[in-house]
């Protein structure tokens, strides 16, 4: 062995302090090192295996192995070979779990023009074509042909947002429930640790999977039958797959009816929607609650590496660099936005981790031997909910409404930081900790937030003050998304006036402590409400506040949320009313251009175009220089 060799071992050894065998197998030749003749459960997942609890693969494995049962990982296997990937484990004892991945494998692969991406952060060295489009179709179609008599479950974003009749982009045609799709017996929506948990005891206890239809958070496949002849309470029959097909608006509809249900803090209503000509309807059990503190804890103490699988040496994971040195601090989120799907998945309903557990976590970081002493994020789906709730839960239990933020903040919301800053003081306070950082989106409309008690809103204030002064690694991401406030109201985001009054305050703060940090927007063209005059009135108001805009992306409609609903649609499923969307690519980009007035190549096509709009005054707001202007 030479000497490079020699030190490259080194190397790879000081960065991974553990065994092979500390990971989850992912090859016969592991599992035979475990002492294991066969697995119970069989994860199929379209991500590199990291095992870390950002990653569901680890989390739902790690959940099973803690129960006792010895589960193994299939991560990214070949779908076009001889299939090797799918046979050499055989048959699990009791099922097969197919996930497509953290993302949507369509958001993964394709741009919002619908242009197929160069790379993909979920495989090692972010090598493109790892993974089919649909891999949930896919996987488990390839199962079902191979073992027959094993039951396949499939889970995760893809299939979760999928679980219903929902619209495709990426096709441009309306789809029924991926359970019609694909042949997979069973689909857990959602986080899905108690209910994957749940069924391998079922499973273990002899029962069949044909047995289980009633299990919470699930969506099973029965005969028409089975269909109650009218909704009640306990049972609400959608508009079924012959009569969406036909008529956008009892799809619109319907989706009212499956955010509102989706978004209970004790949900115990069944959605059924029937496939007429294929004689079957998909059942959808009611949501678990939102896991109590013990329960989160325990999902996030289970023994990670926090390091991706031996099998990647010397090959970067780019979604593990974003996460390696970061702490999730919670789930769910209760901003309710019109375009993303974290409620939808994750729930309404925040679940936060004991502080207790966050500095185990925070301490397992700092063990790690390339740490130097920076958090790269304390966060969550958004960085400031955490320990939030209602006040009195007995209104949340009551309550349909799909945002605690919209259209204004809920008078029964607590948004006291405080619990939040205690955080940040105990991890700051670790004397391997040079600085924690906040990568999470922060809600700013939550801080800046005037609540009646002058304790809280100094608690808040305080919050700000030290976000901006301690916890920015020179710019601070936030996402206002549009100036407009019609569109904003679209969108159930706060009107562009209170991100004025937080610029405010983050350069008010950040000329008191001598520091010069940057406020980085966040903006959406050609959502659902806005017109071409909305973009030149955003460039113009941005300018007005001294930003060349960088964070700028197309809208691209993703299944099951309300921005997605309108633009396949055209109403609004809340209030029935027409809404414009931007559809053709020549609509999209009449729009994104907008966002580079200050770019000379856009130039005269916006003159052109504001000129048409008989909107000179934006003109001469964008380009003062009136040489600029055509008369």
């Amino acid at each position: 062995m030479n000497k490079t060799t020699v030190q490259e071992k080194s190397r790879n050894s000081h960065l991974s302090p553990y065994p092979p065998t500390a990971w989850l197998p992912t090859s016969v030749k592991e599992m035979k090192a475990l002492g294991w003749d066969e697995v119970d459960v069989l994860l199929f997942t379209g991500d590199a295996y990291v095992d870390h609890p950002s990653f569901a693969a680890a989390v739902l494995g790690r959940t099973l192995q803690a129960a006792g049962y010895r589960v193994a990982i299939v991560p990214q296997p070949n779908w076009q070979d001889d299939l090797r990937d799918f046979k050499k484990f055989g048959a699990p004892r009791l099922f097969f779990g197919v996930s497509a991945g953290a993302m949507d494998s369509m958001v993964n692969h394709y741009t919002a023009n619908r242009r197929r991406r160069s790379d993909d952060a979920y495989t090692p060295d972010a090598r493109h074509g790892a993974r089919p489009d649909y891999p949930t179709i896919v996987y488990s179609s390839i199962l079902k042909k191979l073992f027959p008599d094993i039951p396949v479950i499939i889970g995760g974003i893809e299939a979760s947002m999928r679980r219903l009749a929902h619209y495709d982009y990426w096709q441009d045609r309306l789809r029924p429930s991926i359970l019609i799709d694909s042949p997979a017996d069973m689909l857990i929506y959602g986080m899905g640790e108690k209910t994957i948990l749940e069924i391998a005891r079922i499973l273990d206890s002899g029962k069949r999977i044909s047995e289980i239809t009633d299990l919470p958070q699930t969506a099973v496949r029965l005969h028409l039958s089975a269909v109650p002849e009218k909704s009640d309470s306990k049972d609400i029959v959608l508009a079924d797959w012959k009569s969406v097909s036909r008529d956008k608006r009892a799809h619109a509809e319907n989706f009212k009816i499956i955010e509102q249900q989706s978004n209970r803090r004790k949900p115990d209503t069944t959605l059924w929607q029937a496939y007429p000509a294929e004689k079957v309807a998909v059942k959808v059990n009611p949501m678990l609650p939102a896991m109590s503190q013990g329960e989160i804890d325990a999902a996030f103490d289970l023994p990670y590496t926090r390091l991706p699988h031996p099998r990647y040496k010397g090959r970067r994971i780019p979604a593990f660099d974003m996460i390696k040195f970061s702490v999730n601090m919670h789930r769910g989120c209760f901003g309710g936005c019109a375009f993303c799907t974290i409620s939808a998945h994750q729930g309404k309903f925040i679940a936060s981790r004991s502080k207790d557990s966050i500095l185990r976590e925070v301490k397992q970081v700092i063990r790690m031997p390339d740490f130097k002493g920076y958090i790269s994020d304390l966060g969550g789906p958004s960085a400031n909910m955490y320990g939030m709730q209602g006040r009195d839960t007995s209104l949340c239990d009551r309550c349909l409404r799909p945002s605690c933020l919209h259209p204004a903040i809920c008078p029964n919301l607590n948004t006291s930081h405080k619990a939040l800053l205690d955080i940040y003081h105990a991890v700051d306070s670790i004397p391997e900790v040079k600085k924690s950082f906040i990568g999470s989106g922060v809600r700013y409309d939550l801080s800046m937030h005037p609540t009646g008690s002058k304790e809280i809103d100094r608690i808040n204030r305080t919050y700000n003050e030290e976000l901006i002064t301690s916890h920015v690694s020179g710019r601070l991401k936030v996402a206002p998304e549009h100036t407009a406030d019609h569109v904003l109201s679209i969108m159930r985001k706060p009107s562009f006036s209170l991100f004025q009054k937080f610029k405010q305050t983050f350069d008010e703060v950040n000329s008191r402590h001598n520091l010069n940090q940057q406020l980085i927007p966040y903006f959406i063209s050609s959502h659902p409400g806005c017109r071409e005059v909305d973009m030149a009135e955003l460039a113009a108001d941005t300018k007005k506040l001294d930003f060349k805009l960088e964070q700028v992306q197309d809208f691209t409609p993703t299944p099951m949320t309300l921005s997605t609903e309108i633009y396949y649609t055209g109403i609004h499923p809340y209030t029935g009313e027409q809404i414009f969307t931007a559809i053709t690519p020549a609509e999209k980009l009449a729009q994104r251009k907008y966002f580079f007035w200050w770019d000379k190549a856009y130039r005269a096509d916006i003159i052109s175009s504001l000129t048409r709009l008989h909107r000179r005054d934006l003109v001469a707001r964008l380009f003062p220089n009136r040489s600029y202007i055509r008369n």
